[in-house]
């Protein structure tokens, strides 16, 4: 008996700490069970919190970009009114402008040098006043001047600032030259298919065998002129055959080193310039040479058949073309501001003062870095802060003619 009685008291030992144990361990499952109710509770209390803080901070931001909204459409609408005001005084300037603005200088053709004017003694005053009668009649048989701008047509912004883009009279083709300087140029078929484009694509792109220099180049029936500085003190015009890909003929003309045509722009260290006429060279020989000088060139050799002094300044000057052999200059500020023609020069001198034109360019993005006129289509193509730009004019004939 005695046996058994340890075994009863022994299992009913281990029964009670097995009991112990599991009552402890549910204990201790209770408290923590109780302490992540705890916890939960306090997550829950938390994210109401966050929640009513969330809403509140919606509410706020909703009202405040209700605030917001309501304060751009007022800007809106001042800067809607602010800009019919000023639409309203450029209109009113421009109709001041033309009842009693200045008319542009026009500068009697006195001067007259010949082709070998830079190394050459003048002559005397019989032998030039001969020359200029035999010149008068040969020169130019164009009697047409621009009588205003008609209207302007802003075609598309692509490449950089300052560039040129100019179609050749005796085609449809377009050419495009981006920037200051560079040996690519871009050839389109047309307008139309220049405007349709994404960029330069679809576009013939043209290799030169040498950089082009200054936004100065023209394009005349089927050849490029481009001017070309490769050393500091010699200028090159250089004739380009745009169906043959090859130079066929250059010449060269000694300028100062860094000469400047325009001050506005001086990039442009010559200008080359198509007109009914052909072709024309606009220069200066030196940085000291206050005026523009003007050259009639043959488009077949390139030879310089005369020069004349315009006497139209290089200060503040941006740009430039010729019509009917007049040449027309054009004058900005320093800070871009409304373009004007303010000298007017005909080699033929055949225009009055009276009826030298009133032109001011249409105000836009910055000023124009290249000016081409089209005498096949009476336009000219603008290329001004990137954007390529046509303005149509309105031609009349001139009053002596």
């Amino acid at each position: 008996m005695k046996p058994l009685f340890v075994l009863l008291v022994s299992c009913s030992w281990t029964l009670i700490g097995a009991q112990n144990y599991y009552q402890a361990l549910m204990d201790y499952l209770e408290n923590r069970l109780l302490a992540i109710e705890d916890r939960m509770q306090l997550w829950h209390e938390q994210a109401h919190q966050y929640r009513t803080e969330m809403l509140d901070f919606k509410k706020l931001t909703s009202e405040a970009m209700t605030g917001l909204r309501n304060d751009h459409s007022m800007m809106f609408k001042d800067l809607e009114g602010a800009s019919a005001q000023v639409d309203l005084v450029e209109r009113e300037m421009e109709y001041v402008e033309t009842q009693n603005s200045p008319r542009a200088c026009v500068n009697r053709a006195d001067k007259v040098l010949e082709q070998e004017a830079w190394g050459l003694q003048e002559r005397n005053e019989v032998e030039e006043e001969e020359d200029w009668e035999e010149l008068q009649s040969r020169v130019s048989d164009c009697m047409e001047i621009i009588s205003s701008i008609r209207s302007v047509k802003i075609l598309k912004r692509i490449g950089s600032p300052k560039g040129t883009w100019t179609r050749d009279p005796k085609s449809s083709k377009l050419y495009i030259f981006n920037g200051t300087s560079g040996d690519t140029v871009y050839e389109f078929k047309s307008v139309r298919d220049f405007s349709r484009s994404l960029g330069v694509t679809g576009s013939r792109t043209i290799h030169l065998p040498s950089k082009w220099t200054g936004p100065g180049s023209a394009v005349y029936n089927g050849y490029l002129y481009y001017i070309k500085q490769e050393t500091d003190t010699d200028v090159q015009v250089v004739k380009f055959d745009l169906i043959s890909g090859s130079v066929t003929d250059t010449a060269m003309f000694p300028m100062e080193r860094h000469a400047s045509l325009y001050t506005l722009n001086p990039e442009t260290v010559a200008d080359l310039a198509v007109d009914d006429e052909g072709l024309w060279l606009l220069f200066t020989p030196t940085d000291s040479e206050p005026n523009i000088s003007l050259a009639k060139m043959d488009t077949s050799t390139l030879d310089i058949e005369q020069i004349w002094d315009t006497r139209c300044p290089r200060e503040n000057a941006e740009a430039a073309f010729v019509v009917c052999g007049t040449i027309y200059v054009v004058y900005n500020t320093r800070l871009a501001s409304r373009s004007r023609v303010q000298c007017v020069y005909d080699v033929n001198d055949m225009m009055l003062n009276e009826e030298a034109p009133l032109l001011y360019f249409p105000r836009r993005y910055g000023a124009h870095t290249s000016l081409k006129y089209n005498p096949e289509e009476k336009q000219l193509y603008g290329w001004d802060d990137g954007y390529q730009i046509i303005y149509r004019l309105t031609i009349k004939r001139k009053l002596l003619a």
